[in-house]
């Protein structure tokens, strides 16, 4: 089913329901919505544009993103959402590479001017030709879609070479969608999901679930992540709910302990991308109370392979509660998940292997780019890249990417525990572990530190390793940072780490 079939049932059944905010305010209902969405359809449409095709977005988050979204599924394209955040060179690398027949673009002349895209004519929601569209008589009913018709081209962030296009059908889409009704949070009418994260990555996977449930979707006037606009946004409208990375978790926890504030207004944080450290979510709770809930996805698996439930996450009375914190959660109701050895075997509670994951949700492949298809996806399972465990009750414990594992004299340490002992000294704010290359132990530990007010002695931290880790685990050295290197999505670019002390052993 086309997932823009939700949309119109939505605006049938409620057409006066409050659908899109820009900030505070209201500027159109369900009906209004739906209108705008099958306005654009019928503009793609006149263009020949419908299905089998791709249309690329290229946006900040914004009031007009949703309907320009929905507008193309409504006409039974494929829609290619790319983070408005990204360089333009990025940007216009996934234009060609998805041939898409058309840009939706904040700056189209700053994307045609790269001369990387050709001939593909670009839009502004700026640009009369939009308001044209929006005047269009709309196409009555979304295209007919089956359940294996690519809906959404994923392009995966990017952090190790060019991006990947994951192909997300609209099958992918309904089962991750209501896998949140199942797994992570029910949705009411009343409830208000807000973008803070962009629209073209996990937040705005989120959309689908709140259109169905008739739900208001907030753009915060910043146009994106402002703790203060954000907390303020919450005492007025209620029934918040939003996606946000760990280091946004982290500003926002911040922000309410230095206002004074107890979230108000927040229904739930979904948080994920990233690593939370049991620090951070225990502080978290302190200050805003249960409204925690932590998945665990990929672009591949859209936010569908683990999740940690709001129960477990404020359960303090558990015996297990420590170790279910640092843990991801079991798998959603639509998700398989093992974990396996280099061979595919899987291995028993306890082991640490690679994670692999199927289900409904998963994507059919990478476009045009069976190589990497070969290694993702084998004998029907998802293979993430990502190291794990788990236990006996189905919690599954992240150990990093297989390639941030670092080998020490034949050990094998796993950051993510080196970072976790790390965080509980005080005067640490931020850690990154990466292993560098030693002619002696073939590696060696290398914590980066983002201190407080003063940073504290590398004696310091190595006693606090020491006394909760093995040695052999403890950093070889320390490396005080102003700031850790992260991309847009606000994960720490270990790559940009690894390349510094490359760089100084070069030297």
């Amino acid at each position: 089913m086309n997932p823009a079939e939700w949309l119109a049932r939505t605006a049938r059944a409620r057409p006066r329901a409050p659908a899109l905010l820009s900030g505070p305010e209201l500027v159109c209902d369900y009906a209004g919505f739906a209108a705008r969405a099958g306005s654009i359809a019928a503009a793609l449409s006149a263009r020949g544009i419908g299905a089998g095709d791709r249309v690329a977005i290229f946006l900040p988050n914004s009031v007009d993103y949703l309907p320009i979204f929905y507008g193309i599924l409504w006409a039974g394209a494929c829609a290619v959402p790319v983070n408005g955040k990204l360089h333009v060179k990025e940007a216009a690398w996934i234009v060609a590479h998805s041939s898409s027949r058309l840009v939706f673009a904040k700056d189209p002349g700053a994307l045609t001017g790269t001369g990387d895209i050709g001939a593909t004519p670009c839009l502004s929601p700026a640009d009369p030709e939009f308001a044209a569209m929006l005047a269009s008589p709309p196409m009555p009913r979304p295209v007919a879609m089956a359940g294996d018709t690519p809906a959404w081209l994923f392009y995966t962030s990017g952090t190790t070479g060019r991006p990947k296009g994951a192909e997300l059908t609209a099958g992918n889409l309904m089962a991750a969608s209501l896998s949140y009704l199942a797994d992570v949070d029910d949705v009411a009418a009343e409830d208000a999901a807000l973008y803070a994260a962009p629209m073209s990555h996990g937040a705005g996977l989120y959309n689908f679930i709140h259109v169905q449930r008739g739900a208001r979707h907030v753009i915060p006037e910043s146009g994106g992540f402002d703790p203060g606009e954000i907390l303020s946004l919450a005492r007025d409208l209620r029934n918040i709910s939003m996606f946000a990375a760990p280091t946004m978790v982290k500003r926002l926890v911040d922000r309410a302990r230095a206002e004074g504030s107890d979230g108000d207004g927040i229904k739930t944080i979904v948080y994920g991308g990233g690593p939370m450290y049991v620090a951070d979510i225990k502080a978290a709770l302190d200050v805003f109370g249960p409204k925690f809930v932590q998945i665990y996805g990929q672009g591949e698996a859209p936010m569908t392979i683990t999740a940690l439930s709001r129960a477990d996450i404020a359960d303090r009375a558990h015996p297990d509660w420590d170790r279910r914190l640092a843990s991801v959660g079991r798998a959603h109701s639509v998700a398989e998940v093992r974990i396996v050895d280099d061979s595919g075997t899987p291995l028993p509670p306890g082991e640490i292997g690679e994670i692999v994951v199927r289900g409904p949700q998963v994507m059919t492949g990478y476009l045009d780019n069976p190589e990497a298809n070969a290694k993702a996806i084998r004998d029907g399972w998802l293979w993430t890249g990502d190291m794990g465990q788990l236990d006996d009750s189905g919690y599954l414990t992240l150990h990093d990417r297989a390639k941030d594992l670092v080998i020490s004299g034949g050990s094998n340490i796993y950051p993510r525990e080196v970072e976790e002992v790390l965080l509980t000294h005080p005067g640490v704010q931020e850690v990154s572990v990466v292993g560098a290359p030693d002619p002696e132990w073939g590696e060696i530990v290398v914590a980066f530190v983002v201190a407080g007010d003063t940073a504290p002695d590398p004696a310091e931290l190595d006693a606090v390793c020491v006394a909760q880790i093995a040695r052999f685990k403890k950093p070889k050295r320390y490396v005080f940072l102003p700031d850790l290197p992260k991309n847009n999505y606000g994960k720490v670019l270990k790559t940009d780490l690894r390349a510094r002390l490359a760089a100084e052993q070069d030297a």
